[in-house]
């Protein structure tokens, strides 16, 4: 499980205490390039396999 999207454990953390620095969010992997270039070639030969579904067989 990614530790960025757990809720904190520790009861004693208090609005006393510095604010933390702002968390990047359980989505901040999807907007990296390289995973958007993969998912991107992946969905090109989904679409790929279904246009010549449709069209040729």
């Amino acid at each position: 499980m990614n530790d960025e999207c757990a809720l904190p454990r520790d009861p004693a953390v208090t609005a006393a205490d510095p604010p933390a620095p702002e968390p990047r969010g359980c989505l901040f992997a999807l907007s990296q390039p390289p995973l958007m270039l993969f998912l991107t070639f992946i969905a090109a030969l989904l679409l790929i396999g279904a246009l010549h579904d449709l069209l040729v067989l």
